[in-house]
Parts: C-alpha cells; sequence; structure tokens
C-alpha cells in the first residue's frame, strides 16, 4: 500500500488530473470533494476521454470522468480480500479508508511487486514463525 496519495479537488479539470498522473508517476488521483474522497480518476479514463471525445483535456471535468461511488477497502483486510474486490469491480486501484479517512492505496502492481514478499509472509504464518502470528502460533 502506497501512503503517498495523490489528489485533485472534483473541480479540476481532466488537464490537472493527467499533470498530476505525470508529474507524480501514478496511474491514478483520487477526486476530493473538500477533504472527502468522491472519486477516482485513472490512466484508462484519461484515454477514454482522450480517444472518445474531440475536447481539450482542459475542457473536460474530472467530475465528468470519475469513477464513483468509490470502491474502497479497510487496512485490516487481507491482499487476498483487496485482489477478490478488485476482481469483483474489474479495477486496479483501491483506496484504503480507516473509518472517514483515506490512508492510502493499494494498486493490482503494489500487490504483483511484492509477490514473493507476500508468499514468504503468508508461508510463515503458516508454519508458526510470522512476526504477526499469535503467540501460541510459536509455541510460545
Amino acid at each position: 500500500m502506497s501512503r503517498e496519495l495523490v489528489t485533485v479537488p472534483v473541480g479540476a479539470t481532466m488537464k490537472g488530473a493527467a499533470g498530476q498522473m505525470l508529474q507524480n508517476g501514478v496511474g491514478s488521483v483520487i477526486v476530493l470533494n473538500g477533504e472527502t474522497p468522491a472519486g477516482i480518476v485513472t490512466e484508462m479514463d484519461a484515454l477514454r476521454v482522450g480517444y472518445g471525445t474531440n475536447r481539450p483535456f482542459e475542457k473536460v471535468p474530472v467530475r465528468k470522468v470519475m469513477s464513483r461511488p468509490l470502491k474502497t477497502i479497510e487496512p485490516n483486510k487481507t491482499v487476498r480480500t483487496a485482489i477478490g474486490r478488485m476482481k469483483t469491480n474489474s479495477i486496479k486501484k483501491l483506496p484504503v479508508v480507516s473509518e472517514f479517512d483515506l490512508v492510502g492505496i493499494i494498486t493490482m502492481s503494489d500487490i504483483i511487486l511484492n509477490h514473493g514478499e507476500l508468499l514468504t509472509e503468508a508461508r510463515h504464518l503458516e508454519s508458526g514463525r510470522g512476526d504477526r502470528d499469535p503467540a501460541e502460533w510459536r509455541g510460545s
């Protein structure tokens, strides 16, 4: 999960959203209505706008393009749950929300890039040698 989120206000244009994605090297921006997450704009959304409209990006408001309602996950959920939610909703980016606060985002790329580490941790948990498992699993 990345805790460094890139956001744009709900009144931004697609030019602003695309600029933030390019400047920060990310594939999505969270759209905020004040402090409240209102939606998400992804690279694919930008491609659809570029291909499907004859309008310059500065004339396209993000509120017309953003995916909503925002599909989220809580920080205490498992990677398996995150993958299931992504698959069910046909999405690759899942904002992480704790109560009402946006705390991060997990992406399919995060999962793929950390696959080996996740497998190692799962194996340690299964064998009772994991750092995060209960003391009784370790035989303590």
